[in-house]
């Protein structure tokens, strides 16, 4: 009976001109191997093309039966290849929809599919992916955690662990929609993501004042007047001023090749003591 349940899964998954049809189960674990790999194995000459390759094998060697045609395939997605991973995952399904119809003779269309994709597609993962989904959710996270509630630390493992199985999705998405992807979304990519960014912009922004924390202790004192320069100067310039400042000279600090986030950090930590030694900054 088992033997005859795999007859019939076999012959499932292969169309009417023998070509196999990639599964669901197919789709997962390609989606699994790209996303768990993607980053590990990121090299400088093909970015994340040897993931995609050792992600898209075991589907690719269902769809391609001849070894040299596998092979070729293979061979191909070691090509350069960058793109969010989240947004790499629709491009991937997309490729692996145009090979499972077209086979070897897609080898050049695939190609150009994943290098006009990974462009815009891009723009709309960075923006969403690494600057809008980290600072909302991560700043929620690191508030409750800086309150003392564990919730804080629950909240972003269970929103990664979530996002893992949007990753999968995509790339189901990506599969079932194919190449209409470019042709649906158009320049509706650009718009979406100049419109994300800007709410990136401004959640950063409200997160200067909240988060970052700096405040000075001077006072100038004139016969029996004193006259606090937080309190009495700064906060009525414009509250948050410092914080404001020590923002945009680490912004400035980050763009010059000179510095790395790890001297920055020991730079502040030295600044924070020697400030507050003489009482420059209030603790």
């Amino acid at each position: 009976m088992s033997n005859e349940n795999t007859e019939l899964n076999a012959a499932a998954t292969a169309s009417a001109d023998g070509r196999y049809q990639v599964t669901k189960a197919d789709l997962k674990k390609a989606a699994d191997r790209y996303n768990f790999m993607a980053c590990n194995i990121f090299n400088y000459e093909s970015q994340m093309g040897a993931a995609v390759a050792w992600a898209l094998a075991p589907v690719l060697r269902k769809i391609y039966k001849d070894d040299e045609e596998y092979k070729a395939a293979l061979n191909n997605h070691f090509n350069y290849f960058n793109a969010t991973t989240c947004m790499a995952s629709m491009i991937l399904g997309a490729t692996t929809a145009t090979e499972e119809r077209d086979g070897i003779a897609a080898k050049d269309a695939v190609q150009s599919l994943k290098t006009s994709l990974m462009g815009p597609f891009s723009g709309v993962g960075d923006t969403i992916v690494w600057v809008l989904w980290p600072t909302i959710m991560g700043s929620i996270a690191g508030y409750m955690a800086q309150q003392g509630n564990p919730l804080g630390a629950i909240v972003w493992f269970v929103c990664n662990v979530a996002f893992w199985f949007v990753k999968r999705k995509l790339f189901e998405v990506g599969y079932t929609s194919g190449t209409k992807l470019v042709s649906e979304l158009g320049e509706k990519l650009s718009v979406f993501t100049e419109a994300a960014s800007i709410m990136g912009l401004s959640v950063v922004g409200a997160l200067i004042a909240t988060s970052v924390k700096v405040t000075t202790a001077l006072e100038f004192q004139v016969g029996e007047v004193a006259l606090n320069l937080q309190t009495d100067i700064l906060d009525k310039i414009m509250p948050s001023l410092l914080p404001v400042l020590l923002t945009v000279l680490v912004y400035k600090l980050l763009g010059n090749k000179k510095w790395t986030p790890t001297k920055l950090i020991l730079l502040l930590i030295a600044i924070s003591l020697v400030c507050s030694f003489f009482g420059i900054l209030a603790v």
